[in-house]
């Protein structure tokens, strides 16, 4: 690729997350485009070279990243891996990212992550099918395609195969964008969040 084409890189260093093979990483921040970012891994016990790379995007080279300074977070995938000097750099290419997110994260607590996928719940003995808008270690929206009341508030029963999730939800509030369908978010209320593999927390609170 000419340099004409090669979207431009702004050289930093800056501190950020990775959440990569089920872990939250911290990562150095080398360079920066509109396009992905270069990171370099901190010392950790997971990723230590290529190999440890394969390993860890082997099913998917999907990840989620979270650049505080920056204000970014959201899906991204990891396309190079290279070892200098004994350190482990990512090329990343930017996906699904959202920008000024600092006042999101503190208010939600926790990273929402983009996912679409199709599951079961339970309304008055009434098995109802949806799909998820996204998806946090605090719980998730979810569509369904059909006019539903419910009052908020209201505990049930759900099954969330994509992150094999099953068991009580609390309904956290109910929209109505048209007459046929219903956005929900719901809470998760018998589910241990550390058990929740492929959902980073990247939260900006000590806890």
């Amino acid at each position: 690729m000419s340099d004409e084409k090669r979207p431009f890189r702004k050289n930093l260093i800056s501190y950020g997350l990775l959440y990569i093979g089920g872990e939250e990483l911290g990562v150095s921040v080398r360079n920066l485009s509109i396009t992905g970012v270069l990171v370099e891994l901190e010392n950790n016990s997971s990723i230590n070279n290529i190999n440890d790379v394969f390993v860890s995007i082997k099913e998917s080279s999907l990840v989620d990243i979270y650049l505080p300074e920056m204000r970014l977070a959201g899906g991204a995938e990891v396309v190079r891996a290279d070892m200098v000097d004994g350190h482990v750099y990512l090329a990343i290419e930017f996906r699904t990212v959202s920008y000024d997110v600092d006042n999101v994260l503190y208010k939600r607590k926790a990273y929402r992550k983009e996912m679409t996928a199709p599951g079961q719940i339970i309304f008055n003995g009434n098995k109802y099918k949806f799909f998820s808008k996204n998806v946090s270690v605090d719980g998730v929206m979810i569509l369904l395609n059909e006019y539903i009341d419910v009052d908020d508030g209201t505990i049930t029963i759900f099954d969330f195969k994509r992150l094999q999730l099953r068991g009580e939800v609390e309904v956290a509030w109910v929209g109505h964008a048209d007459t046929h369908s219903t956005l929900m978010g719901l809470q998760y209320v018998q589910m241990k969040k550390e058990d929740i593999i492929g959902i980073p927390r990247f939260s900006n609170k000590t806890e």
